[in-house]
């Protein structure tokens, strides 16, 4: 395998990230693989070098990072591991499930982590642009709020660290 810096962040990653949109719950969608049937990915993808793993609180509502933290913390050393996960689109149609507020932000990080089974998301991307009702202000104070718990400059502005 081929390695990479992702960006200017000094993190080393895989020239291939296996993309988890595909694995999670069928019931979100006919093609997406139950967890039985992600594993040969998983483990194939881990067996060949490959440490960058992208999913999103959306996928399958959430089971993707289930799905992928599991196989993750079973196949792989998550300290050569680099997960990416994003926010933004909404899980439910509740209030407040989705966007970019200070709330979501922040809840959405944490609900990630948990759902992922890990203590850091090394990589946290906005899903899309921001939107109408969110001040730009509010969204880089919740960013900020999360950089500050780990007690590190913030990365570039489309990559962020979190805990």
């Amino acid at each position: 395998m081929k390695y990479t810096f992702l960006g200017r962040t000094g993190v080393t990653v895989s020239r291939l990230c296996l993309g988890c949109m595909s694995y999670g719950s069928p019931s979100w969608r006919p093609w997406v693989l139950d967890e039985a049937a992600s594993r040969p990915f998983f483990r194939r993808a881990v067996e060949s070098g490959i440490n960058f793993f992208d999913t999103a609180d959306m996928y399958s509502v959430g089971a993707s990072e289930e799905v992928t933290g599991r196989a993750l913390r079973e196949l792989a050393n998550l300290e050569e591991c680099v997960v990416a996960t994003k926010v933004f689109n909404p899980l439910n149609e509740r209030p407040n499930m989705g966007g970019l507020s200070r709330k979501h932000v922040v809840q959405g990080c944490e609900a990630s982590l948990r759902r992922l089974g890990m203590q850091t998301i090394d990589e946290k991307w906005v899903k899309r642009g921001r939107p109408q009702g969110t001040a730009l202000q509010d969204w880089m104070e919740a960013e900020a709020e999360l950089m500050k718990e780990l007690g590190r400059p913030t990365a570039p502005s489309t990559t962020r660290q979190h805990r």
